[in-house]
C-alpha cells in the first residue's frame, strides 16, 4: 500500500505538470473556432444577398408587369429596393425583357451580381431572375 506522503507527492507533481495546458489548448482551438465562426458568418451574408436579390427581381417584375407601365419602371423599382440594402453593393446588372412562356407574356428581370465570397467581394458571378404576368388594360 502506498504512503500518504508518496501520494501527495504523485499529486503534486501532476498538478505541476499540467500547469499552462489550458493556455496551449485554447491556443490550438482558438483559431478552429474562430474559422467556423467565420464561414458561418459568410453563409449568412451570402444567403442573405442572395434572398434579397430574389426579392428585389421578382418586385421589379411585378412593378414593369403593370397594366400601362413600362419596361423601366421593373428596373426603378428593382434599383430602389436594393439601394435600401447592403446587397446594391454586388449588383453589376440589371436587365428587364419580355419574355413568352407556355402562351403567355411574362415581365422577366434578370440581376447579374458577384457572388460575396470573401466579405462582399466575390470571384463568381451570381444570377437572380424575377419574373411577373403581364397585365393588360
Amino acid at each position: 500500500m502506498l504512503d500518504a506522503s508518496l501520494v501527495k507527492q504523485i499529486r503534486v507533481r501532476l498538478r505541476m505538470e499540467q500547469r499552462g495546458n489550458a493556455t496551449v489548448e485554447f491556443a490550438l482551438v482558438a483559431p478552429i473556432l474562430l474559422a467556423v465562426a467565420l464561414a458561418v458568418l459568410q453563409l449568412a451574408l451570402v444567403l442573405h444577398v442572395r434572398a434579397t436579390l430574389t426579392a428585389a427581381a421578382a418586385e421589379g417584375a411585378r412593378a414593369a408587369a403593370l397594366a400601362g407601365s413600362d419596361l423601366g419602371a421593373g428596373e426603378r423599382r428593382t434599383w430602389a429596393i436594393l439601394q435600401e440594402n447592403i446587397a446594391a453593393d454586388v449588383v453589376d446588372d440589371i436587365t428587364v425583357q419580355r419574355e413568352w412562356h407556355g402562351g403567355a407574356l411574362v415581365i422577366s428581370v434578370e440581376i447579374a451580381a458577384a457572388l460575396p465570397l470573401l466579405g462582399l467581394y466575390g470571384p463568381t458571378q451570381m444570377f437572380v431572375t424575377g419574373h411577373a404576368l403581364q397585365e393588360h388594360a
